[in-house]
């Protein structure tokens, strides 16, 4: 398993890391044994990096990868890593109450997570939202005093755009952000990736395969619960799913030129992005997982990556990567006049 870094402060990982929120939220029911199943067959192929949220399921999943790091052997579970989202506010129901970045708050999420987890201290820990209420020097300067006090190892960032991204990184060093990045969303490019790459930050690249929509699995018939987030996504529904699966189409005629599969093409062409980007793979069974890990060893080379940009060219997408509501929570969607205009 290739190796790389989280910055210039931050800790080696794998080369491909595990999302593991749709084990527990979001995409409709999960197989437990089988998420499970998928968690260690990722630690046995060298994946060190482990990525959930304390929302998912409201505790479910840090609970999950407790269990599933409790019952790996001894020498996967030291080299796991794990990086925690926080500051989501959920309801009983499941409703979406905001986000709470204050200094307070932090810590009680950070007691709350670590005890799930069953561990002394979490390898990066990252507010999943910017709070618009609360200065991000106060977040990441309360996460910082963690790090200090040894319950935190690394500090990361979600969703920020670059002036957030600078500011925190003159608070205290930040390892990562996590934000989303594929071939059908590519906006980092723009400002946020450079700045990035400025200040030595990595990213951690979650939405790699759109949720699955430029996995080649997806099918314009295709039913969703209604727990399935996906049901709502606007690139998921009418027109906006039949111009993106056109895309897909596209892409599959250069996969096979490539010997790839859709999915192992989509998530080669991130990883050649650049050695500081880490892409986060949401595989919720092992079959899945294995054609993932299938990307790693793909050189699409200049002709290649060519032709996968000009199958899905940039900006290509049809429809917004969230809806309106939780597109308004993005510190990094903030549309900001580029240099020389009004």
């Amino acid at each position: 398993m290739p190796v790389r870094r989280l910055g210039a402060t931050g800790p080696g990982v794998s080369a491909l890391g595990l999302g593991c929120m749709g084990m527990s939220a979001l995409y409709g029911e999960a197989d437990r044994a089988e998420s499970l199943a998928t968690v260690h067959a990722a630690l046995d192929a060298g994946i060190t990096l482990l990525d959930t949220g304390d929302f998912y399921g409201m505790g479910h999943n840090e609970l999950l990868i407790a269990e599933a790091l409790r019952t790996a052997p001894s020498a996967a579970r030291e080299r796991a890593l794990v990086s925690v989202k926080f500051g989501a506010l959920r309801a009983p129901d499941g409703a979406w109450l905001g986000y709470d970045g204050r200094p307070a708050a932090v810590k009680n999420f950070l007691a709350h997570s670590l005890q799930r987890l069953g561990t002394g201290h979490i390898d990066i820990y990252r507010l999943s939202r910017v709070d618009p209420q609360v200065p991000i020097e106060e977040t990441v300067g309360a996460i910082a005093e963690a790090v200090q006090a040894g319950y935190v190892r690394h500090i990361g960032l979600s969703e920020a755009g670059p002036e957030t991204i600078r500011r925190a990184a003159a608070v205290a060093p930040v390892a990562d952000v996590q934000i989303e990045y594929s071939l059908i969303s590519r906006g980092i490019e723009d400002e946020i990736l450079p700045v990035c790459r400025e200040l030595g930050i990595a990213v951690t690249a979650y939405g790699v395969l759109s949720r699955g929509l430029i996995s080649g699995h997806w099918s314009a018939g295709r039913r969703l619960s209604p727990d399935d987030f996906r049901a709502l996504s606007p690139r998921f529904g009418g027109e906006h799913l039949t111009r993106n699966l056109a895309l897909v189409e596209s892409l599959r005629a250069v996969a096979a030129d490539l010997g790839l599969t859709v999915a192992q093409t989509a998530i080669a062409w991130v990883l050649a992005q650049g050695e500081d980007i880490v892409p986060l793979i949401g595989a919720r069974r092992r079959d899945r997982l294995t054609e993932a890990l299938g990307a790693l060893g793909a050189r699409l080379g200049p002709d290649g990556l060519a032709a996968v940009e000009q199958a899905v060219p940039a900006g290509a997408a049809s429809g917004e990567r969230y809806p309106a509501a939780q597109m308004a929570h993005l510190d990094s969607e903030r549309r900001r006049p580029r240099p020389g205009t009004p």
